[in-house]
């Protein structure tokens, strides 16, 4: 079996969707702390074909809380909803637009009071759309082991769910030792994801936006033949 553990991101790039693709279940990382200026509540999308960053707005978000403790601030979330949306009309000529829409609509008005709920309803209805059959799951509903320690804490994952492969991001190469997860009977492997491209209104494409810039310009067939395209190392 092989398994994905990792943290929560909201409409996250094409390379996230290619870690949860490659695996049997992948494991939403919540109950660990909350990175300030990371990707959590925020991506890019392609505005003036240049890179556009948005924000969920958070309430009183703080490294010292975990990821699932993290409220978004109901008072700020439907103003900025309403400015999202506007904003996504820069999209409107993308040939998937309407559809795009549609499935956006349905996440953000699903009323998540927290920034981990609203983040693992959008990756169920965004896999389910794109043709993903990955089980997945939040670390704070199954694992009660939050006192271990980084690399002991998902080999404690692997075992629990009798997984003897994990795929870590690229980044991970720096943390985790293969010969540690093998010591364990788990083969450890790092997912580079490969240089993809598609037509984007301008003649420079704009590289690793969101996933909703791949949504608004490919069919769900075409995205999941892009999922394929990594290499594990």
């Amino acid at each position: 079996m092989k398994i994905a553990i990792m943290q929560p991101y909201f409409m996250p790039y094409i390379g996230y969707f290619q870690l949860i693709n490659a695996v049997d279940k992948f494991i939403i990382y919540d109950d660990v702390n909350y990175i300030k200026q990371g990707w959590i509540n925020r991506n890019n999308i392609l505005l003036n074909n240049k890179s556009h960053l948005f924000s969920v707005p958070l309430k009183d978000a703080s490294s010292f809380k975990k990821i699932n403790e993290i409220e978004i601030n109901e008072i700020l979330f439907p103003k900025w909803k309403d400015k999202f949306f506007k904003t996504l009309e820069v999209y409107k000529k993308a040939p998937f637009y309407e559809s795009v829409r549609c499935i956006l609509e349905k996440i953000l008005i699903s009323d998540q009071g927290k920034i981990s709920d609203l983040i693992y309803y959008s990756l169920v209805e965004i896999t389910k759309y794109i043709g993903i059959q990955t089980i997945i799951e939040k670390s704070s509903y199954i694992y009660k082991n939050s006192e271990l320690q980084r690399a002991e804490r998902l080999i404690d994952i692997c075992k629990t769910e009798k997984a003897n492969i994990y795929i870590n991001p690229l980044g991970g190469q720096e943390l985790y030792d293969k010969k540690y997860f093998s010591d364990y009977d788990i083969e450890l492997y790092f997912i580079k994801t490969k240089a993809i491209q598609y037509p984007q209104f301008g003649d420079n494409f704009v590289p690793w936006l969101s996933i909703i810039d791949v949504m608004m310009f490919n069919t769900p067939e075409q995205i999941n033949e892009m999922l394929n395209r990594f290499e594990l190392i």
